[in-house]
């Protein structure tokens, strides 16, 4: 607070308290309970009108100084002791009353800006009101949503919450290294979501480090994905929606990136638009290895890891704890059964294709 501002501290607070001095100085008397509950409200005043508590105690005690010759009851050397000592209780007393009622008025004004945030995160993610109103808020909470902006968003095993220590460490971090900038960390759905401008990727990056390695004590999060940059408002739910969608994929593809980039996961987005189509792909192509001994979860199993081992036999057959013989009876059962040759790369191509969509389709554990 600036200097001499504590002279403009409503006069209501130095008279109420220059009286109260002034009697327990006569009477020797403690503060009663109505007068320290008129305290924590004038405290409460205070708070509400920007006067900081350091700066009403320091008035306080300069007014209580300044009014110290002038208070009653004081003749000989023992009453001065007496109300010295009576003084000082009742001085204890108000300002602790005071500061109570501060602090209650801050924690309020607290709670109220984390309502309305989350208010504001709610309508920004999931895309409601008037995206012109939306715009206006955004500029509270330090967005400027007329330029671009990307969404990042961290799994973990178990939900966040805006008090879990992996939450604050992270805050705690991105404010020390980049301080002010136009970025938003919030939890939401149990996911921590941090959205910042694109012309500030570091802050992404190093979102996505310190979730995914955040040291000693805290327990990193499963998967980092960031959606691509887009303008505005509903640019800002775009690239959260893409963000989550490559969660998504990874999680039912399996996949073993932690740190996801909405952009290199666009092939499935595409392979599922048509549901219809890809249901169709599966059924023709895999449905005869339905037929096998054992079902056919082995052999997609196999065209799967094959395909992850760059075709290469051996890694295959050591990712998958079969002997390379073993392998090579299982590719030429599913060129029996299908039809399709993974020695050929277009029919390759086809066959894993249709192991992808029996991924994001869950079969054949789920019918098509």
């Amino acid at each position: 607070m600036a200097e001499g501002i504590e002279h403009d501290i409503p006069a209501e607070l130095t008279e109420a308290y220059l009286l109260l001095l002034a009697d327990a100085s006569r009477t020797g008397r403690l503060l009663r309970r109505e007068e320290l509950e008129g305290l924590r409200k004038l405290g409460e005043h205070c708070a509400e009108a920007g006067y900081g508590l350091r700066a009403v105690v320091a008035h306080c005690l300069a007014a209580a100084r300044r009014a110290w010759q002038t208070l009653p009851g004081a003749s000989t050397v023992a009453e001065l002791r007496r109300t010295g000592d009576s003084v000082l209780a009742a001085t204890e007393a108000a300002l602790a009353a005071l500061g109570e009622g501060h602090e209650r008025a801050q924690r309020l004004a607290v709670r109220q800006e984390e309502a309305a945030r989350r208010e504001f995160i709610e309508d920004l993610l999931y895309g409601r009101g008037d995206l012109g109103l939306l715009a206006e808020r955004a500029e509270r909470f330090g967005l400027r949503l007329a330029s671009a902006y990307t969404v990042a968003v961290a799994v973990g095993e178990e939900p966040f919450e805006d008090v879990h220590p992996l939450v604050s460490r992270v805050e705690r971090e991105l404010a020390g290294r980049f301080g002010e900038r136009d970025v938003l960390l919030a939890s939401k759905q149990g996911r921590l979501v941090c959205i910042a401008p694109d012309s500030e990727r570091a802050v992404l990056d190093a979102f996505a480090d310190l979730t995914l390695r955040p040291g000693p004590g805290y327990l990193p999060v499963l998967r980092v994905a960031t959606g691509r940059r887009h303008s505005g408002a509903s640019g800002v739910l775009r690239s959260y929606e893409e963000a989550l969608d490559a969660l998504d994929y990874a999680r039912r593809l399996d996949l073993p990136a932690r740190n996801l980039k909405a952009e290199e996961l666009l092939v499935f987005p595409v392979l599922m638009r048509d549901r219809a189509a890809m249901a169709d792909l599966v059924g023709s192509v895999l449905g005869p290895l339905t037929e096998a001994r054992g079902g056919a979860r082995p052999l997609l199993d196999t065209i799967v890891v094959h395909a992850e081992s760059a075709y290469v036999n051996a890694e295959a057959s050591r990712r998958l704890g079969l002997s390379v013989r073993t392998l090579s009876y299982r590719l030429e059962r599913i060129k029996a059964l299908t039809g399709y040759d993974p020695a050929d790369a277009l029919q390759r191509f086809t066959l894993e294709t249709a192991a992808m969509g029996a991924r994001l389709l869950n079969w054949p554990e789920q019918p098509l």
